[in-house]
């Protein structure tokens, strides 16, 4: 194998790679109506990596609903009901955004370097009232977007402060998995150097 063949076939695996930074959604549609998130979506069902305090409730509109409407996913929202409404991800993140809708006086929403709002407060979402603006078909009927990004690895997103409000369609920028990064680079010098070699 010579060395252009091989520079191309180390550029070929680039581009094949998976993105190791990657968005990860949770969609809130899933856990059924009233019950704790917890770890639904870290493993329990669905493997995203994200976990959450026992305060953030999946809710779904069903029978003695509807709960919300207009919903950025139409099928469930977490309820934020009260401090331990915490959302970890221990891989780490370096953005993050979500649509909320609140009747409740405005209030800030932390981002933490460290799991359950511990560490250094990174940045912070301002939710503001919305929910009873022109619509009284549900409590949650208004949805306002909002995102952030800030310097540093993120594990966690406070919103106990939030309490009443519901959200959805949560995304975190998580950052590359440093072993997946590390064993692509050895491979593509395997390749490289193999081919010196040979050419």
């Amino acid at each position: 194998m010579n060395f252009k063949l091989a520079s191309l076939l180390a550029a070929g695996l680039f581009a094949s790679a998976p993105t190791f930074a990657a968005d990860v959604l949770v969609d809130f549609d899933g856990p059924a109506s009233f019950d704790s998130i917890g770890d639904y979506y870290n493993g329990a069902v669905e493997a995203l990596g994200v976990s959450f305090g026992l305060d953030a409730l999946a809710l779904q509109n069903d029978e003695l609903g509807p709960y919300f409407s207009n919903a950025p996913s139409p099928a469930g929202v977490m309820a934020v009901v009260g401090a331990d409404a915490t959302m970890n991800f221990a891989m780490g993140f370096t953005g993050a955004s979500f649509f909320y809708s609140t009747a409740e006086a405005p209030v800030i929403v932390g981002v933490y370097s460290g799991l359950d709002g511990t560490g250094t407060l990174l940045s912070g979402f301002a939710v503001v009232t919305n929910a009873m603006n022109g619509c009284s078909d549900s409590p949650y009927c208004n949805w306002n977007f909002t995102s952030t990004s800030f310097s540093g690895v993120a594990k966690s997103i406070t919103f106990g402060s939030a309490a009443g409000a519901g959200i959805d369609n949560l995304t975190i920028s998580a950052v590359p998995e440093p072993t997946q990064a590390l064993m692509l680079a050895l491979g593509l010098a395997a390749v490289l150097i193999g081919a010196r070699r040979k050419g």
